[in-house]
């Protein structure tokens, strides 16, 4: 268009100058070295136009890429079989594999095993027989570590695909060998946060606080003013330990390698401030529980939490997905902070990684299970998962967001993500765990023991769990 528009121009003045009849030879010769300067100024213009504009459709296919903007898949039929336990929601991995199906022509044939102790013992008699599906749904974090992962699983490090994984899956998924990545993430991520009544936030003009003094001071001002500050719901005891293990991130807020020397035995609960300040937030809600809290249910607590019938809850957030399943949209009056610890510029989220879905290493159809997590990994698959069952927290994979109906809370959650003030729990950093967590927790809760004793206790709990591991505790 330019270029049409320049030479109608020069033409026009050639034309003009020849009717004034007041060119000269030295002229004309000027002119035309000028017209020729100008088309040829008009022609780069016109390169440099058409390159940028290259550059911009590369730039937008780049951008939609970089979005989860859908892929031509390649199309080949071929059949996988997955094993996995009975326990975990199956809503969202079929519509994957559904969609997987009808987009690249692999059919997921589902294998129920047992789940708990004996479905553990069956993952790894197949593993050594060799008699493992294609695709094995297990543990992400330390429990991975107890499968040789560098043996019986795939690999996926090199994939280009594999660099949307975030830096808390790579941690989990990597079995002990750094760099390595043996899985997918099966769903997004949970975590041990504070769940609160936004209602009753606003009620009282209260804000979310950033340090324990600045909650237990709301707790007080609830209190104050007749309502219930703390859920506490020990009729299922294990919810009462969502308070220790949620405040990990404070603890390696003080020391970062707490879980390396914890599993070493050279850290201790005791020893370690934070660690028995973790103990200690136990002692410091339980004046702020409702009255039948030793009797009262996880049911009774979500109830108890959407209704308005308490404002705060220390829990697993999966909680939000059974408030759901009750109250439709009414889950969304329900927000979430995490834990708070000493440092108001450092609060930070406790964050439970999902079960890890990993390609059998000897299996005859590596290009078949590498294309299948490709297509798992891609947004258009997260949108069907995502459809099916909704997320209780954010998801392992960079660049996907939430969708605009996910949980106000998992949207909370998300917050913390994007500020890279996340921690993966202590039970995917290492494998010594006590037996009697949530025992040695209810005492605290219930006054029967100190901070200080329940740290040590712990500590002697664990020490039994990491002989049993092999390991050389002091």
């Amino acid at each position: 268009m330019k270029r049409k528009l320049v030479s109608v121009l020069l033409c026009a003045a050639m034309v003009g100058a020849t009717l004034a009849g007041a060119t000269t030879v030295f002229a004309e010769e000027e002119a035309a070295t000028e017209e020729a300067a100008a088309e040829e100024t008009t022609d780069e213009a016109a390169a440099e136009e058409e390159a940028a504009e290259e550059t911009t459709e590369e730039a937008a296919e780049e951008e939609a890429s970089d979005e989860g903007g859908e892929k031509e898949w390649e199309y080949k039929e071929a059949e996988l079989t997955f094993l996995i336990d009975p326990d975990t929601p199956s809503q969202g991995y079929q519509a994957v594999f559904d969609l997987c199906e009808e987009k690249t022509g692999i059919h997921i044939e589902t294998e129920i095993r047992a789940s708990g102790g004996e479905g553990d013992n069956i993952v790894k008699t197949r593993l050594a027989s060799g008699d493992m599906a294609d695709l094995c749904g297990y543990n992400s974090g330390a429990k991975l570590g107890e499968l040789n992962p560098e043996e019986n699983f795939i690999d996926i490090s090199g994939e280009e695909w594999a660099s949307r994984l975030n830096d808390m899956w790579r941690q989990a998924a990597n079995g002990g060998n750094e760099g390595a990545i043996y899985g997918i993430p099966y769903a997004s991520t949970m975590s041990s946060a504070i769940l609160y009544n936004k209602d009753i936030y606003e009620e009282y003009g209260l804000e979310v606080p950033h340090t324990w003094d600045d909650f237990l001071a709301n707790c007080q001002t609830l209190q104050d003013a007749g309502e219930v500050a703390m859920i506490g719901s020990i009729g299922d005891s294990w919810t009462i330990q969502c308070t220790y293990l949620g405040d990990h991130y404070n603890v390696l807020a003080e020391n970062p390698n707490f879980a390396e020397e914890f599993e070493a035995g050279t850290a201790k609960y005791a020893t370690t401030p934070a660690g028995v300040e973790s103990f200690q937030k136990l002692a410091d809600l339980q004046p702020f529980f409702n009255e039948d809290y030793t009797a009262t249910t996880y049911a009774d607590a979500c109830d108890m939490l959407v209704n308005g019938d308490g404002a705060h809850y220390v829990i697993l957030t999966q909680a939000l997905s059974s408030i759901y399943d009750l109250y439709g949209d009414d889950v969304n009056k329900i927000g979430l902070f995490g834990i708070p610890g000493n440092d108001p510029e450092n609060h930070g989220l406790t964050v439970w990684t999902p079960t890890g879905i990993y390609g059998n290493a000897k299996s005859d159809k590596k290009e078949d299970i590498l294309r299948f997590m490709e297509f798992y990994t891609s947004d258009e698959a997260l949108d069907a998962f995502t459809e099916a069952q909704k997320p209780d927290g954010p998801y392992c994979i960079e660049g996907y967001e939430l969708p605009e109906d996910a949980y106000d809370a998992a949207k909370d959650a998300q917050a913390y993500f994007d500020e890279g003030k996340i921690s993966l729990a202590l039970e995917f950093q290492t494998s010594v765990k006590g037996t009697n967590c949530e025992y040695i927790c209810s005492e605290v809760a219930t006054g029967q023991t100190t901070a200080e004793e329940a740290a040590a206790a712990y500590d002697d709990d664990c020490k039994k769990q990491a002989t049993q591991l092999g390991l050389d505790w002091e």
